[in-house]
């Protein structure tokens, strides 16, 4: 039977329903079962992820086990080790002496095996020189050669000490490479010794006396001799010509010699002149010869920075040389000391700076050869100097400045030209000298009397030059309170010296002092602070009758040269002194044996 167009329509549509209703409950579990296999692999994943994680823990853990094990063993061994090393530090210990030291090397095969490359040291102990071992507890930055050691039973050192502190002295005679020196020590013996540490960065010098450790050769240590201080060089002495008064004449005279050809060497070599290799100073005592040589070394250090144009501190040396402080008893000794000055001299003055050599008392040190009575120094002591003045080394930039109240015992050929080429006469202060002299210790920055200041318009400076004034005359006057003495010249003729003819800037300087003290005294006893005319009046009579004893001798000649007279001879004196009243008396003269001192 047939089905109509709609029946067909209706029962297509409805197996249609039928199929989607029957695919969509398909579908559901399919999709279900899906997760489910997505789920099981990521879950299989997880597990081998979780296998191989148990499996590195695993591995880990045998591994730190391994370590702990290993820092275990480490420890003990570290333990053993340090319990080793304080047993090596038991006591008793050796010493020892540095000589060497050796950081860690690779040695070249064929040459040394490599124990050797190791850190070490060679030091002498008995007699014997070691290489040794260091202990890995010290720093082997601070052992140096020359140090001592203590060394355990094993010989490793195990403490470093100080140095030695006695030896044999031995004087520096040259300077080598390689921090040696060839060093003379007894009998003039000479060997090279290598420095020790604290020597290497200390400027070791030709001249200079070490201490040597006559075991190990090495030199310790600078030894300063007092008989060497006389040595020391001082730079820039304070003095200059403007602190020295009553001399302009004689400093003129100087600066023409010294500055000149120094500050000018071309204008001299152009001209064919050459330098003055020396200055003799010469006159009676306390009259500013050793100032004056001081105020050349300060003088010339400020015409060098002028010169140069510098902009750092003025520099020359002054090498004071008191003569008597030379010599030495030990035959050679007092030749080596002048030796050593001139080399000292030129060291210094290798740089530039003058270097002003000044021998005091020149008359002790270089007398006439041939004079000596109980010895004949002087026959070697001359010559080592003219040696050193007019030798193959030249004596650049040093000038030798000597000083004498006796220039006629200074042996004649170093007062010959070419030598000691200028001699300058320092005599003693005129009136006008004096005043010059005065101002220098005299200031108007003192404290002042008031009644001083007041006859003065309260004018400091008036007050201090009227003082001045009034000093000079009182010890310039020739009225009898000043007569001294009455010498006989050869021509029967006869003159009366005063004080003044015995006047010096230390007499000058003692009288300003005994004025200042004075002032005090008085201040202390209840009278008005400041300086009084009186004080400086009454210090002048004090000075002069202090030394009325002094001057006893009776030999004409001593007298000339105290007074710094020279012409017709004298062959009779007479003394002459005031009491501080002002009256004259005559003092007998004293037996011709008494010698007594000079002023």
């Amino acid at each position: 039977m047939k089905m109509s167009v709609g029946s067909r329509r209706r029962a297509s549509g409805h197996r249609t329903m039928r199929n989607r209703w029957m695919m969509g409950e398909n579908t559901e579990p399919t999709r279900l079962e899906g997760l489910l296999t997505a789920a099981e692999r990521q879950l299989n994943i997880v597990r081998d992820k979780n296998r191989q994680l148990d499996r590195q823990l695993a591995t880990a853990g045998a591994n730190n086990s391994r370590m702990v094990a290993m820092l275990e063993r480490t420890r003990e061994e570290i333990l053993n080790l340090k319990s080793g090393l304080e047993k090596d530090g038991d006591t008793p210990f050796s010493h020892g002496t540095i000589v060497d030291l050796h950081a860690r090397s690779h040695p070249e095969a064929g040459i040394a095996i490599s124990s050797t490359g190791v850190q070490s040291a060679d030091i002498v102990q008995g007699g014997r020189k070691l290489r040794v071992g260091i202990s890995p507890l010290l720093e082997f930055t601070k052992l140096a050669i020359g140090q001592d050691v203590l060394l355990n039973e094993s010989l490793v050192i195990v403490a470093g000490l100080g140095y030695e502190k006695s030896g044999e002295l031995v004087t520096v005679k040259e300077v080598l490479e390689d921090h040696r020196v060839v060093a003379m020590g007894r009998a003039d013996d000479q060997r090279v010794i290598r420095l020790a540490a604290p020597l290497i960065n200390d400027n070791v010098r030709v001249g200079d006396v070490l201490t040597l450790d006559t075991r190990t050769g090495l030199g310790l240590e600078k030894v300063h001799l007092s008989d060497m201080q006389s040595l020391v060089l001082e730079e820039v002495p304070n003095i200059s010509y403007a602190d020295i008064g009553g001399l302009s004449d004689q400093i003129e005279a100087i600066r023409d010699a010294v500055e000149l050809p120094f500050l000018h060497p071309d204008l001299y070599r152009e001209h064919g002149l050459t330098a003055p290799k020396g200055i003799l100073l010469y006159g009676p005592p306390g009259c500013g010869k050793t100032l004056i040589a001081k105020a050349v070394a300060h003088s010339l250090a400020e015409r060098t920075h002028e010169r140069n144009g510098d902009t750092g501190t003025a520099k020359s040396y002054f090498l004071n040389i008191k003569g008597p402080e030379l010599l030495d008893k030990y035959v050679g000794e007092t030749e080596r000391h002048i030796r050593l000055i001139f080399a000292r001299a030129r060291e210094k003055a290798a740089g530039g700076n003058p270097v002003v050599v000044f021998f005091d008392e020149m008359d002790s040190l270089f007398r006439t050869r041939g004079t000596g009575i109980s010895s004949d120094v002087e026959t070697t002591i001359v010559p080592q100097l003219l040696a050193e003045i007019d030798g193959v080394e030249r004596l650049d930039n040093v000038i030798v400045i000597g000083a004498s109240n006796r220039e006629d015992m200074i042996d004649p050929a170093i007062l010959r030209p070419g030598r000691l080429d200028v001699k300058i006469k320092i005599r003693r202060p005129d009136a006008q000298g004096a005043a010059e002299i005065f101002a220098k210790y005299l200031t108007a920055d003192l404290p002042l009397h008031p009644d001083d200041l007041a006859e003065h318009g309260n004018d400091p400076q008036a007050c201090v030059r009227a003082m001045i004034q009034a000093t000079v005359d009182a010890m310039y006057s020739t009225g009898e309170q000043n007569q001294f003495l009455e010498v006989t010249y050869a021509n029967t003729e006869t003159e009366i010296l005063y004080f003044k003819d015995f006047s010096s800037g230390a007499v000058i300087s003692n009288v300003v002092d005994r004025a200042k003290k004075s002032a005090i005294k008085a201040l202390l006893t209840g009278q008005q602070r400041g300086l009084r005319m009186e004080h400086l009046l009454d210090a002048v009579v004090e000075e002069f009758h202090e030394h009325e004893d002094m001057p006893n001798t009776t030999n004409p000649d001593d007298w000339a040269r105290i007074s710094g007279r020279k012409g017709e001879r004298i062959t009779y004196i007479r003394t002459i002194v005031a009491d501080k009243n002002g009256r004259g008396k005559t003092l007998p003269t004293p037996g011709a044996d008494d010698t007594g001192q000079y002023l």
